[in-house]
C-alpha cells in the first residue's frame, strides 16, 4: 500500500497525502483529495458492475453541486438536462481524475491483476486512455422522474461512471438477454431477477464489459418502486453525473 501511495503522489502529486490539512473542493484550482481507503463493492452478480458508496464526503457534494450552479444551466425550471462533449468544465475533468485515483487504490493490487480484466474495478486500457472521459451528462431528477431501462448508446466507448448526488435512490438492472426473450414472448418461469443497486448521495458506480453491454439500467422512482430493506425510501430532488468516452471518429 506504501508503495502505491508514493506512486499515486508521482501521478496526481501532493493531493493524494492522507495528512492535508484542508480538503480541496471542485471550485478551487487544487487537485482533489480523496480517501485513501475507499470502500469498493463489486456487484456478484453482474461482471463489471463496480459499486463505492463514499466516493465523496459531504463536503465535496456540496462544492461539485455548487459548481454546477455556477455554469446557469438549469436556471429555468423547465431544463432538467445538460450535455458536454469535448472539453469538459475544469470540475468535470477534476471529478473523471478522481475516479481514476479511486479505482487504484481500490483493494485489489493493480501490478498483480494487470493483465487480468476482470480482477481490476476497471481494466488497465480503459483507465489509461485519455482523456478518460470527454462526454458529461448531468441530469436533475424531481420526485418521481427517473430514467427507463436501457443500454448506453454504442457511440460511446466501453466504461461509464455515474456519481450521484443529493437524492438516494435504488437502480436495477436486466439482462439484456431476459428483455429479448419478453419481447419475443418466451417468458421465463420464473423470470430473472432485477438486480437492486442502492445509490447514496456522493456515490459512484462503473459499469464496464458485461455490466456496461449486455444488461440495462434503470431507476423508476414511481410510488411502490423505490424499495430498500423492506422500506419505501422517501424521494426528493437528485441529480446524477454521467461521464462516458465517445468513440474514435463520433
Amino acid at each position: 500500500m506504501n508503495d502505491q501511495k508514493t506512486f499515486l503522489k508521482q501521478v496526481f502529486g501532493e493531493s493524494s497525502d492522507s495528512d492535508a490539512e484542508e480538503e480541496s473542493t471542485y471550485e478551487d484550482g487544487s487537485s482533489l483529495n480523496v480517501d485513501q481507503n475507499p470502500a469498493w463493492q463489486r456487484i456478484q452478480e453482474i461482471k463489471g458492475l463496480c459499486f463505492c458508496r463514499d466516493f465523496l464526503s459531504s463536503q465535496q457534494q456540496a462544492s461539485l453541486l455548487s459548481a454546477i450552479h455556477s455554469e446557469g444551466w438549469f436556471t429555468d425550471a423547465s431544463h432538467n438536462q445538460a450535455m458536454r462533449f469535448g472539453d469538459l468544465p475544469t470540475w468535470a475533468t477534476k471529478l473523471s481524475s478522481s475516479v481514476r485515483e479511486m479505482v487504484l487504490l481500490g483493494d485489489h493490487d493493480l501490478a498483480t491483476n494487470e493483465g487480468d480484466k476482470e480482477a481490476c474495478l476497471l481494466p488497465s486500457d480503459l483507465l489509461w486512455r485519455e482523456p478518460l472521459f470527454d462526454q458529461l451528462i448531468v441530469n436533475v431528477y424531481q420526485p418521481g422522474e427517473g430514467i427507463c431501462s436501457h443500454v448506453d448508446l454504442m457511440r460511446f466507448e466501453d466504461g461509464i461512471a455515474i456519481v450521484s448526488l443529493e437524492s438516494s435512490c435504488v437502480m436495477h438492472f436486466t439482462s439484456v438477454e431476459e428483455d429479448c426473450a419478453i419481447e419475443k414472448g418466451k417468458i421465463r418461469d420464473p423470470p430473472a431477477a432485477k438486480i437492486p443497486v442502492y445509490l447514496t448521495p456522493g456515490s459512484l458506480v462503473l459499469m464496464s464489459g458485461e455490466a456496461r453491454y449486455l444488461w440495462k439500467h434503470e431507476i423508476n422512482r414511481k410510488p411502490g418502486f423505490q424499495m430498500w430493506e423492506g422500506k419505501e425510501l422517501n424521494q426528493e430532488r437528485r441529480i446524477s453525473i454521467t461521464l462516458r468516452k465517445l468513440c474514435n471518429g463520433e
